[in-house]
């Protein structure tokens, strides 16, 4: 089993940018593919980003491609998201989440493990 546990999220200013991290219980968090997710208020969970288990091959969801990496340190047991350029619309409470299947999918189904999550909130 994988306990996973969000930091770094917070208030931020529009075209500002935070660094989120996910630290992974466990000797076997190389064996997983890693996701985050946003969850906004009244609105469904998505899917944000994802890595596979080297950290080779990335994904993204298009509303935040070319703003958002992100990135893992098997050695730390670590994920990250570099958010830059936020933007109002990106204000949610932001999960990562674990996976045994293939990198990059989008649905929440093939998901693990999950975490407690972590606010974000950008002003204008």
């Amino acid at each position: 089993q994988v306990q996973l546990v969000e930091s770094g999220g917070g208030l931020v200013q529009a075209g500002g940018s935070l660094r989120l991290s996910c630290a992974a219980s466990g000797r076997t968090f190389s064996s997983y593919a890693m996701g985050w997710f946003r969850q906004a208020p009244g609105k469904e969970r998505e899917f944000v980003a994802g890595v596979s288990r080297s950290g080779s091959a990335t994904y993204y969801a298009d509303s935040v491609k070319d703003r958002f990496t992100i990135s893992r340190d098997n050695a730390k047991n670590t994920v990250y998201l570099q958010m830059n350029s936020l933007k109002p619309e990106d204000t949610a409470v932001f999960y990562c989440a674990a996976s045994y299947g293939a990198a990059g999918v989008r649905g929440q189904n093939n998901y693990l493990y999950w975490g407690q999550g972590t606010q974000v909130t950008v002003s204008s």
